[in-house]
């Protein structure tokens, strides 16, 4: 099961993620997802520090919104992903299509940068 916790502070959008997403659980993802775009949110930050295992369900939710970001030219940057997720991310080449960081800091300075 996944707990999501969402925040905005200083114009950033915050989402925490805990817990596991699989097929189940995708859809509270993909909620919050939605919430901050539908929100007019344009920087969205995501914490998967608190992630112990996604699915391909969880992956698809990040890639069905790429083209949604673009065309609203919103700005995502991930941060956090332990070494287990991170195999699973660099397997599908998501590294190339995600802005993906080591921190907090370093998401929030690319996001303003």
């Amino acid at each position: 099961m996944a707990e999501i916790s969402t925040e905005n502070k200083d114009g950033v959008y915050f989402i925490a993620v805990n817990g596991e997403i699989d097929a189940g659980s995708s859809i509270y993802l993909d909620n919050a997802l939605k919430e901050a775009m539908g929100n007019g949110e344009k920087k969205i930050v995501v914490d998967l520090s608190g992630l112990n295992y996604i699915s391909s369900a969880g992956l698809g939710v990040f890639i069905s919104h790429l083209d949604e970001f673009k065309l609203q030219k919103i700005e995502l940057a991930i941060f956090g992903i332990n070494e287990t997720v991170k195999q699973v991310f660099d397997i599908l080449g998501l590294e190339k299509l995600l802005t993906i960081v080591e921190t907090k800091e370093a998401a929030v300075e690319t996001l303003n940068g």
